[in-house]
């Protein structure tokens, strides 16, 4: 345990990192980082070199891993099961798909359009912007390792569940007829060499990071600013532990808002520290990443109203539910 505690810090807190910004923010800016803005500075400068570095790593070794499952592969895996383990699997690709929700939708609509059932696409639309290994990762190096993974299990019970709901309500009659009609043909996966799989990898790396950057960088400015400046009564009057409201306001506030998981990190741990309760960090975080509006109204160009609405209920409220129950059992993580 000891060994796993140091390793953690060396390699997910990076420590050594916090203590260099420190020493750089001290001595070569001048600035107190025990005051607010030289602990701003601090917070900002050590959270974005961390999370590009964790991000960069972690998406280059999960890109490689996802070269081996590519979507023709994927929708033959997917093919061959059905009932329970479909959805379980369908969700589990989610988990190691590095997009965010819009990304997403493409490979859904390819999914649908290959004729994979309706409850195992949206079980992988549901889990694939909420759950990948990058954020899990980056998350245990934010709190924690029974929060990361206490995090996946939830997120993975969701989509499965979700899923599943809309496969019972027989909803594939709202899919847009081009989405159903335009079938996927069988094409021969070539397979790949180590040099080609490498500069995947890379691609992989270089297209998640310029589309995250200035997400990764707006949302550690503000948690630099919650975590700093804004006065813990005044978001504890909002979305305090204490207020039954806080998760459903915290779920309402992410909507309008459009970012990468990792740029809704920060704003979490920020808002933890602050004494915000876990469960409305997360939800927050949830709601940024899975019911976007940009997010929603690409999915409404390929299902019909019914369905979205649907879609958004459900994943609402389970984003609501894991929220009130990580409040509930906040103290088992800490």
């Amino acid at each position: 345990m000891n060994i796993f505690n140091w390793l953690n810090s060396i390699l997910l807190k990076m420590d050594w990192l916090s203590h260099l910004v420190k020493i750089f923010t001290e001595q070569v800016l001048q600035l107190d980082s025990k005051e607010r803005f030289g602990a701003s500075v601090h917070f900002f400068i050590y959270d974005v070199i961390k999370i590009f570095i964790l991000l960069s790593v972690l998406i280059f070794f999960i890109s490689w891993v996802q070269s081996f499952f590519p979507p023709e592969r994927t929708k033959k895996i997917l093919g061959n099961m059905s009932g329970l383990k479909a959805k379980i699997v369908g969700a589990l690709m989610g988990t190691i798909t590095p997009f965010c929700s819009c990304s997403s939708i493409p490979l859904f609509i390819g999914f649908t359009n290959a004729g994979l059932p309706v409850a195992v696409t949206f079980s992988f639309l549901i889990s694939s912007p909420l759950v990948d290994l990058a954020s899990v990762i980056l998350l245990a190096s934010i709190f924690n390792w029974p929060i990361a993974l206490a995090y996946v299990i939830t997120g993975i019970v969701m989509a499965v569940i979700g899923g599943s709901i809309i496969g019972q309500a027989k909803m594939e009659r709202y899919i847009e007829d081009f989405v159903l009609k335009n079938k996927m043909e069988d094409l021969e996966q070539e397979e790949l060499s180590i040099k080609e799989r490498t500069q995947f990898a890379v691609d992989q790396v270089k297209d998640v990071f310029q589309r995250v950057w200035i997400y990764v960088v707006i949302g550690v400015g503000i948690g630099a600013t919650i975590h700093n400046w804004i006065p813990e009564d005044v978001i504890s009057a909002l979305i305090g532990k204490d207020k039954w409201w806080s998760v459903i306001v915290a779920t309402i506030m992410g909507v309008p808002m459009y970012a990468d998981i990792f740029g809704t990190l920060p704003i979490a741990e920020a808002l933890v520290k602050k004494g915000v309760g876990l469960g409305t960090a997360l939800a927050f975080m949830m709601s940024v990443t899975a019911l976007s509006l940009p997010s929603i109204v690409m999915l409404k160009k390929v299902v019909k109203m019914p369905l979205l609405v649907m879609f958004i209920g459900i994943t609402s409220t389970g984003i609501i539910i894991i929220g009130y129950l990580f409040n509930t059992f906040d103290y088992l993580f800490f």
